[in-house]
């Protein structure tokens, strides 16, 4: 079994989300295992590209919820039902003991997904973290448990 986790930016321009759904794919190509896993906190953006890339290549889908009441995170509904629809769809679900979506509990499921994945596909423009439980919290957390680390940033890229 291969377990892939990714981390990433929520705001990806279009363009962006098209160039990083493309790489995502031929990544997930190259794994010769039959059982891929994708874990996932199926946030909007890069989280929901990957956990819909690693439905179509046949893998299976973990979900890493940071939060109880995860959902009332989300800033618009289009985000929320996608998570919701890929909730459906995760073959299993781990939801963290925080009580509500908290820089926190983003950064617990960060470390989650990091700590049960063999590789890191992280979406990111190699700038520091916004706030606490950010991209870049989540790929230093990572390296410095000396996981594979592939950091998917196209050329011409940027955030919205």
């Amino acid at each position: 079994m291969t377990q892939i986790g990714c981390t990433g930016h929520q705001r990806l321009s279009l363009a962006t989300r098209r160039h990083v759904a493309a790489a995502i794919a031929a990544i997930l190509d190259t794994v010769d295992d039959e059982e891929l896993v994708g874990l996932s906190s199926l946030a909007e953006g890069a989280d929901q590209l990957f956990a819909f890339a690693v439905l179509a290549a046949g893998g299976q889908l973990r979900a890493v919820i940071p939060s109880q009441d995860y959902e009332r995170g989300f800033q618009s509904d289009e985000p929320r039902a996608i998570y919701t629809s890929l909730l459906r769809l995760a073959t299993d679900c781990i939801t963290l003991p925080f009580p509500a979506p908290t820089q926190e509990a983003f950064l617990a499921a960060g470390y989650e997904v990091a700590d049960r994945c063999d590789i890191l596909l992280a979406v990111w423009d190699g700038q520091r973290a916004a706030g606490k439980g950010g991209t870049a919290d989540v790929v230093s957390y990572a390296r410095g448990r000396g996981l594979d680390v592939q950091v998917i940033w196209p050329p011409g890229a940027r955030r919205d």
